[in-house]
Parts: C-alpha cells; structure tokens; sequence
C-alpha cells in the first residue's frame, strides 16, 4: 500500500484548543491612562449593554402591541384644584376629561397618599420629584396626571411643600380607583402603581399597569417595577457602589 502524500501547502491539525474569544471593542475611543485590563473588561460590558439595549426596545415592542385592555367599568371621578392653593378653584374632574383634544393616551401614577398616612410616601415622593420636571415634555405627546388617597388640599400642600410646578395632582378620594386600578390593596393600604389608559372611539380602556410589581422578584432585588420613571436608581447603577442593600430615599436630609 502506497503511503499517502501530503498535498502541498497542507497543514496538521493543532492539538490546541482555541482560548476564550476576546471581545471586539466596538469603537476606537479611548480615555486618559486607561489599561489593556480596564478596557478588555469595558468592552465586555459594552457588548451587554448593547444586548441590554436591544432588549429594552424588545420587550417595549411588545408592549406597545399589547391588545386594549379592558373598558373602564366607570366615567370615574376625581378632584382637583386649579390655580394656586389659597386662590385656587376646586373642581371635579371626570377621567373622559382628562384626555385633551389629539391626545388619546393617558398615564396615571398612583401616589402614595392616603387619608390615613402621616405623610406622604419618600419614594414615590423621590419619582415625583424628578417626574415633575420631565411632566412638560411628555405631555407634549400624552396625558399625564398623578391621583392619590388623600383630599385635594393635602395633596397640593404637599406640592407646595416639594416645590412641584408641573404635574397635574387629582384626588381620587371616594372613588374606587384606588381599589379598581391596584393603586391600593384589599386592607385599603396605597400602592405605588402606574397604569395607562387609551381612548378609542369615544371609548376609554385600560392598556398597561406595572405588573412587576406583583411578580417573584429574583434574590436581592425588589420589584423594580417603576424603575423606567425613576432615575435615581439608574444614576446609582452606574457607579461602583451600585443601589446598595439597605438605602432608600428619605423626605429631608
């Protein structure tokens, strides 16, 4: 039997095994004093953060094709002042008129208020406080208000107090929002909970609440389910320290 020949400008196989593939950095910038070990590492977060990215617009697709929800079992009835507290006039509201004309979306964020609280919730008083700001600018495209527990003259004090100029405040106080919208529990205890709401054909529908907040929660996180409105949480997420384990938002400091 003739031996084999090798054709010409063939190789043998390496025995090696191919080490772990280095990630690609995805762009030529770099910053002062930065080591091959700093950016090996950064590239590889770089390509999490960019699988996160395509997550995040993943997962709001498919909520804004959610189906419409379910029709408002009621015209509900809220109240509000308009005008500033002392010279203020207070009226009531129904939910159809709080939809303005070419806008046929509504986000209502349940605020932690109620009649029987001491004061108001720090957290979601921390939402407001950054929300307030932004309030201007999203309701160039949507509706936006914020209903909570307490009456009208509680919750404007407390505007007042925080130095809100922008957002929209309604009480909800005998109404069964609350109850209906999960913005408080079967005790009667108040919820930090955010719903959306649409208008079709003169008919208005509830389209898309915080549900995380009543999913399990993986281990040493909490429900995380108003984090998109929420920019604390996100500032700390990218410093070393992280959200901590026993830190929250208090109302003074």
């Amino acid at each position: 039997k003739k031996p084999t020949s090798k054709k010409p400008g063939s190789k043998k196989a390496s025995s090696k095994k191919a080490g772990p593939k280095k990630p690609s950095s995805k762009h030529k910038v770099r910053f002062p004093g930065e080591s091959a070990s700093y950016r090996a590492a950064r590239d590889r977060l770089l390509d999490a953060e960019i699988d996160l990215r395509r997550t995040i617009e993943s997962v709001a697709a498919q909520r804004r094709s959610l189906p419409t929800g379910g029709q408002v079992p009621q015209d509900y009835m809220f109240e509000e002042i308009v005008g500033e507290n002392g010279t203020g006039i207070k009226r009531k509201v129904r939910m159809s008129e709080l939809f303005a004309p070419g806008k046929d979306t509504l986000i209502l964020y349940s605020f932690m208020f109620g009649p029987e609280m001491a004061s108001a919730c720090p957290s979601c008083t921390s939402i407001l406080d950054g929300l307030d700001g932004e309030a201007p600018h999203v309701m160039q495209r949507v509706n936006l208000a914020i209903v909570a527990k307490s009456p009208i003259e509680r919750i404007r004090a407390w505007a007042k107090e925080r130095g809100w100029r922008n957002l929209r405040f309604l009480s909800s106080a005998g109404s069964t929002y609350n109850h209906d919208y999960q913005g408080e529990n079967a005790k009667g205890d108040q919820m930090p909970a955010l719903n959306v709401f649409v208008r079709r054909n003169g008919k208005i529908s509830h389209f898309y609440n915080t549900e995380l907040m009543f999913a399990p929660s993986d281990q040493g996180q909490d429900m995380r389910h108003v984090d998109m409105i929420w920019p604390l949480w996100n500032l700390f997420d990218v410093t070393p320290e992280g959200r901590g384990e026993k830190w929250n938002p208090k109302l003074s400091y």
